[in-house]
């Protein structure tokens, strides 16, 4: 079922605020934050490309962009500086990112030119009260960020390898320990995006070209798949039992727009699990 049926370029970062019981979403590209409520749809613009956040307040966010960690306050559009993302690299730009349960933000770049045999220039951050700590590098196009319950873990992924990644947690959310393997998905040839954990501590994927949303239990055995009418699924995230997922045109020339009308939007699937709320950023 269709959310929002506005197109996105490359849809990434859903939020589902709990204390707004709204949901909140990126066009990268398109340099927007999207959402949608009772009251109809709403979008803000930026100067520079914009992917993913947390919330710290019913009013406020924490955004990552191309350079920076901001707060934005959702009713007067007011910025406050936090800390510089590679700032002085104009070649990269923030991606896929997510709050855990100590209340850190996580977030990862990447280069903005991508491809085979492009380097990979991005690395996966954490901040924590006011520390911004680079902690995987190098690493060309980071996603999957996200956390079971109880944060004992971090679950990662360069998407370019077809692994996900899992590693160990301390009691203040900093990495303890190596990465290690939790699901390997290089035979099937599936590419992992974004992804989030249900309050089961099923991991459910977006997996970029393949149209769908995959269940994973702790594990690593797949469960099941939801289906979306579109080929880039590119990021899940729970609103109660609700799976919403966002998905991108990025890539498609126009007769694979045409020929798949809906890519690009916001899709729902009610019923599928229940969710884990998001953890609120601690500053």
């Amino acid at each position: 079922m269709i959310f929002d049926s506005r197109p996105c370029e490359l849809g990434e970062g859903p939020l589902w605020h709990p204390l707004r019981q709204q949901l909140f979403w990126f066009d990268i590209i398109g340099q927007r934050l999207l959402t949608r409520s009772a009251d109809g749809p709403a979008e803000w613009q930026f100067p520079e490309m914009v992917s993913a956040a947390g919330w710290i307040s019913r009013d406020e966010l924490l955004i990552a962009s191309e350079t920076a960690l901001f707060r934005f306050h959702l009713d007067t559009g007011a910025q406050t500086h936090l800390a510089a993302l590679e700032a002085d690299s104009p070649n990269t730009r923030s991606n896929d990112g997510r709050a855990d349960p100590q209340g850190g933000f996580w977030i990862g770049t990447m280069g903005k030119a991508e491809g085979p045999g492009t380097p990979a220039a991005g690395a996966i951050y954490r901040y924590y009260k006011g520390e911004l700590r680079r902690l995987f590098a190098p690493i060309a196009i980071p996603n999957a960020i996200s956390f079971p319950p109880g944060g004992k873990f971090a679950s990662f992924t360069d998407t370019t390898t077809n692994r996900v990644l899992r590693v160990a947690l301390d009691a203040d959310g900093w990495p303890k320990g190596q990465p290690e393997l939790f699901l390997d998905l290089t035979a099937e040839g599936l590419d992992p995006d974004g992804a989030v954990f249900d309050a089961q501590g099923i991991f459910w994927l977006a997996q970029w070209g393949a149209s769908r949303v995959a269940a994973y239990a702790p594990d690593g055995g797949f469960l099941r798949a939801v289906p979306f009418d579109a080929p880039h699924t590119s990021c899940p995230a729970f609103g109660g039992d609700t799976l919403y997922c966002t998905t991108a045109l990025h890539n498609m020339d126009a007769a694979a727009r045409a020929a798949q009308p809906n890519a690009g939007k916001t899709f729902m699937a009610k019923g599928v699990a229940k969710g884990l709320p998001e953890p609120q950023v601690v500053l």
